[in-house]
């Protein structure tokens, strides 16, 4: 049970943080408050995995490795090949299950299926650099600070079941998207559609809806059809 909270609570920092990372990349690149991913709620899945996944490969035992320097190039390697594998699977499961591209990398050289690239390769190295030099020790702390606390359980059980809340609505959304992108023969590609969705709301002078943000206020389908009007898709 306790490892359970630890391996949540580690998922949730990840997701929170990640969240707070693309708004804020949304907000300098849009000059727009946009909310990112496929969730209505301040969590991005990806990123939860992504830190979690760091917190068990700086876990492991590398004494085997003697040399200080090679041991951290090895750990980084791992952890930039491993977030790269998992950006494309998830990249990949939604493209080809949900018929939606959460985002897209197509502009950018060297990219495989617009999923995965050179460019954000390296930043997941960087990324790696950064958490096994300076974050890990502070993840280790929060987790033991989770199993002395097993009262932390309580918040972190609300927190998985607003997730899994969010999780059924935003998959019952991205199931309409799927069904109308399926009768269209396209792949919609989710920020581009989500940007269509906020730019329409203030041109019509609409109330923007931050946090259901895919649905506007005209319903899944009619944004969907305008969408595809701008996007002269048939």
């Amino acid at each position: 049970m306790i490892i359970f909270v630890q391996i949540a609570t580690i998922f949730f920092v990840g997701a929170l943080t990640g969240w707070v990372i693309e708004l804020i990349f949304r907000r300098c690149v849009h000059k727009k408050w946009i909310n990112p991913g496929f969730l209505a709620g301040p969590c991005l899945p990806l990123y939860g995995t992504g830190v979690l996944t760091l917190y068990l490969v700086c876990s492991l035992d590398y004494s085997f490795i003697e040399n200080d320097v090679w041991r951290a190039v090895f750990v980084i390697a791992v952890i930039t090949v491993l977030m790269t594998i998992i950006e494309y699977i998830t990249g990949l499961i939604f493209i080809k299950g949900m018929k939606v591209k959460l985002w897209d990398y197509s502009d950018r050289k060297g990219n495989i299926q617009g999923i995965i690239c050179p460019l954000f390769t390296l930043f997941w190295g960087v990324a790696g650099a950064a958490y096994y030099f300076g974050v890990h020790p502070f993840m280790v702390m929060l987790a033991g600070f989770v199993g002395e606390h097993p009262e932390f359980a309580f918040f972190t059980g609300a927190c998985f079941g607003i997730f899994v809340l969010d999780l059924c609505y935003s998959f019952h959304v991205v199931t309409r998207i799927r069904k109308w992108a399926k009768d269209h023969d396209v792949v919609v590609k989710i920020e581009e559609f989500r940007l269509s969705v906020r730019l329409r709301a203030e041109k019509l002078r609409q109330k923007k809806n931050f946090i259901f943000s895919l649905r506007g206020k005209n319903g899944v389908e009619n944004e969907l059809d305008s969408y595809a009007d701008e996007k002269n898709v048939k």
